[in-house]
């Protein structure tokens, strides 16, 4: 089961952690905090930017405690909320297939995040290499 975690841990954790570079420098050809607050504003997000830099930092700093296996259960939360949001404000309209740019993929991210939540990091961790 250990061996399981880390994998579901590694794969949420690359993936997110990816994103948050992305949204918060702009790297891998991706918007950076200015062009995410823009696209908040857009859909009319009040305090786009203050909505930005939290949705980015915790796509990053959750992403990497998912890679590290650091507080894995308390990291899932705000990532949780973070894709229920997408889903509600970009996804559900649009029906649950991805080809329609609906929420299957979100889907089953959440599934993921939520298993973890259930699960925590698991034997390869940093938390279970500290005895916590």
């Amino acid at each position: 089961m250990d061996w399981g975690i880390l994998i579901l841990r590694l794969g949420l954790g690359i993936m997110f952690t990816a994103h948050g570079l992305q949204m918060v420098f702009g790297l891998y050809k991706g918007p950076g905090v200015g062009g995410f607050s823009k696209m908040l504003g857009g859909m009319g997000f009040i305090q786009p930017l203050f909505w930005s830099i939290l949705a980015s930092y915790t796509c990053l700093i959750g992403g990497l405690c998912l890679i590290l296996g650091l507080i894995t259960r308390i990291a899932c939360v705000p990532l949780i909320i973070f894709m229920l949001v997408a889903v509600a404000t970009v996804h559900l309209s649009k029906g649950f297939f991805i080809t329609n740019g609906g929420w299957e993929y979100n889907f089953v991210i959440l599934c993921g995040l939520i298993s973890l939540l259930f699960m925590g990091s698991g034997k390869f961790s940093i938390t279970k290499l500290f005895g916590a």
